[in-house]
């Protein structure tokens, strides 16, 4: 608009700027798919925002533990928070029909019961109290004791691994017993086909289900099915309509269908997926051995492992070994996978230095860990030979406690993918190119001529001087570090006709100092008092 002069002087007029600002992208947004809590889950198969460990015991049920299926999801959103994490979205995958066939987890079958009556009058009245945990490692027990005939009460006592419910002067009467269901987290209590409560109080007894558990945690990561997690990776599933995320992970699934379907959905969102190693791998041994050592489970190496080999990719990295961290249920050690710790590292890493910086060194402690477990632990020379495969180390050092040790990408000696071989040029790229995609929407419908090219290289050349300045990019001066081009070199007249506008963006990443060599010389024939 022009202004109207009316006296001799000096006139103000502000005009719209043609560059728009370009605000970064998220960085450590991560996506976690698994088997949540079978009774509890609020809704399944549907990505859900969480922000803490409580968000995901609300949505989810927090942890469990089962036998017959995987149950590595709570444990790695645990570890997620513990070691840095903030953010994440989680799709809880509903169990099917698994192991024994009285085994049923909230399919049309019917649910997985370990019911016990306690009998009052009679059977039609008495109290039928249902297990909400699968209680097929850690047994559950539930005791009546305290029967207090003068008050008509009871104290009901319920024991699940480290968890304790006790509730005193239980009346049987639907207001209680109702109270008592509601304020329960380990089972439901609800009248066994009885219209009334008898008088009779019910007699001391304990009751534990099931009498002798049918698993190990050995077993914790056999049981899955391959298609409950192909269906999460479809196009227009609730994950898929994330506007973004930048990690993936599949916690304890060692599979080569369901790691090939995550990798290719990771490189469709422009996000970077973290794989955990076979369970039963060990560090070291020969090819013929039962289990095979991890480096044969990767690509091309020869090895003939059953069911997988771990896909190249730029847009992935494994981590090996398991560790060894306290289960908040059975207060036992045991292993747990990698990836949710390492998640957790990569996001407070970022926060800390920024997603260019290696997430892995000294100052990377994975915390809530005591260390590999003891078929892990590495020397470095052995781990000279497993870097060189693209799987990154988890080591404990004297004085450092457990630390990530290795940052490399699932791309190998692959001279196809060389510039992508190290996770933080990788993620840094995927960080560069996701903040384009969402702030460069209002180019879309202008007009596609010089005035356009000017705006959008002027607001990308403050993106990049920014990431220059903040110590982001290789190069001493911002010409060294960054070059961005969209004019008529890179927009010709046939774009133009289709509606085409092409940016060039180059910039030189940061590389970690992976190997450093330390060389010494001594001085001879130095005089006296030199």
């Amino acid at each position: 608009m022009s202004v109207t002069t009316s006296y001799p002087g000096i006139y103000i007029q502000e005009l719209p700027s043609n560059s728009h600002a370009i605000v970064p992208a998220p960085t450590s947004i991560a996506a976690f798919i698994g088997y949540s809590h079978p009774y509890r889950t609020k809704n399944f198969g549907v990505a859900q925002q969480i922000f803490s460990f409580s968000d995901y015991e609300t949505y989810f049920g927090g942890l469990f533990t089962s036998g017959f299926i995987d149950a590595g999801l709570p444990r790695a959103v645990y570890q997620f928070f513990l070691n840095g994490g903030s953010n994440a979205y989680i799709v809880g995958l509903q169990p099917g029909l698994v192991g024994a066939t009285t085994a049923r987890f909230g399919n049309a079958a019917g649910e997985m019961q370990f019911a016990v009556t306690v009998t009052t009058d009679d059977a039609s009245t008495g109290m039928l109290i249902t297990a909400l945990e699968p209680t097929d490692i850690v047994p559950m027990a539930v005791q009546v004791t305290n029967v207090n005939a003068a008050k008509k009460t009871f104290d009901l006592i319920i024991n699940y691994g480290t968890r304790v419910e006790t509730y005193r002067g239980v009346q049987l009467s639907d207001a209680s017993i109702k109270g008592l269901d509601a304020a329960s987290s380990l089972v439901n209590i609800t009248q066994m086909n009885g219209t009334s409560w008898g008088t009779t109080l019910p007699t001391p007894v304990v009751k534990t289900f099931p009498t002798t558990p049918s698993h190990t945690p050995a077993t914790y990561t056999t049981g899955f099915i391959s298609a409950d997690y192909l269906a999460v990776f479809n196009a227009n599933t609730s994950l898929d309509n994330v506007p973004i995320f930048n990690l993936l992970l599949i916690p304890g699934i060692a599979d080569n269908e369901v790691v090939s379907a995550a990798l290719a959905f990771a490189e469709k969102k422009r996000a970077f997926a973290i794989l955990d190693p076979p369970a039963q791998a060990p560090a070291s041994g020969a090819s013929t051995d039962t289990p095979q050592p991890i480096q044969y489970w990767m690509t091309g190496l020869g090895g003939s492992p059953s069911g997988y080999m771990v896909p190249t990719s730029q847009n992935g990295a494994l981590y090996f070994p398991y560790l060894v961290s306290g289960d908040p249920i059975t207060s036992s050690n045991v292993p747990m996978a990698p990836s949710g710790f390492v998640a957790g590292v990569y996001a407070g890493t970022d926060a800390s230095r920024g997603v260019w910086k290696a997430p892995a060194g000294l100052a990377t402690v994975v915390l809530n860990t005591s260390g590999p477990v003891t078929s892990g632990v590495l020397n470095d020379p052995l781990q000279g030979v497993l870097n060189l495969d693209s799987i990154n180390c988890l080591r404990s050092f004297p004085g450092s406690g457990t630390v990530v040790w290795g940052s490399r990408t699932l791309v190998a000696g692959n001279t196809a993918f060389a510039q992508s071989k190290y996770v933080p040029v990788r993620r840094m790229t995927l960080f560069i190119e996701q903040t384009l995609y969402a702030n460069l929407r209002w180019v879309v419908f202008e007009p596609n001529d010089a005035p356009l090219w000017t705006a959008i290289k002027s607001s990308i050349d403050a993106f990049m001087l920014s990431l220059f300045r903040q110590g982001a990019l290789q190069g001493s001066t911002p010409s060294d570090a960054f070059q961005v081009k969209c004019d008529a070199t890179t927009t010709t007249a046939t774009d133009q006709q289709n509606g085409i506008v092409n940016i060039v963006v180059a910039f030189a990443p940061l590389k970690p100092a992976e190997f450093v060599i330390v060389k010494i010389a001594q001085l001879a024939g130095q005089t006296a008092g030199a």
